[in-house]
């Protein structure tokens, strides 16, 4: 008797102590759900918007402190399209994208904050080769619900801007032939695993 209330007291402490640390979760980016937008300057007139579909990638999301979190991403920069299909060959050459060497962005958080009450992602970002470090504000993530499929989703985006020369892209065309400041916002629904 002694010992069959030993193995249940132990069994209990151990399940309940497995639920109280079982904080983060893992979910995966849904590429037909998710993509990144882009504006940037023309020629000090006009801007130009484009977008980057088939995002894929790891969330590890902490519900007991969403600062513990983690996101780990590509961005396909074979997608590119700003709606002008020479302009989007052309991003896809040596002089921009270097699609043939670079097929992807990437994205790899080092820390996530919040200021002001808002939330901050601090990441390396890596385009054509060159990482820097970018802050993005988060706006997320969206509670939990249930997809038609029966699937767990939630999403969240994030925006920023980066400067061109900062990674050296597209350095043959200076300001104010292309803006150096390109804004963007990702956009992303993941999927509990």
């Amino acid at each position: 008797m002694k010992n069959r209330l030993l193995l249940a007291l132990t069994l209990s402490v151990a399940l309940f102590g497995a639920r109280a640390y079982a904080q983060s979760s893992t979910w995966t980016i849904d590429p037909a759900h998710s993509s990144v937008n882009f504006e940037i300057l023309h020629m000090g007139v006009s801007h130009v918007h484009g977008a980057f579909g088939n995002v894929k990638g790891t969330v590890t999301l902490n519900e007991k402190d969403i600062t513990k979190s983690t996101v780990s991403a590509t961005i396909d920069t074979t997608t590119v399209s700003t709606g002008d299909a020479q302009r989007d060959t052309h991003l896809k050459t040596d002089a921009f994208f270097n699609i043939a060497k670079y097929p992807a962005m990437a994205f790899q958080a080092t820390s996530l904050r919040r200021t002001g009450g808002k939330l901050q992602l601090i990441g390396d970002l890596t385009i054509d080769g060159v990482t820097k470090s970018v802050t993005l504000d988060l706006d997320g993530p969206a509670p939990p619900q249930k997809n038609m499929q029966g699937k767990t989703i939630s999403g969240f985006s994030a925006s920023g801007t980066i400067k061109r020369s900062d990674f050296g892209f597209g350095a043959k065309f200076p300001p104010p032939l292309i803006g150096d400041e390109v804004k963007f916002t990702i956009d992303v629904e993941i999927d509990k695993q």
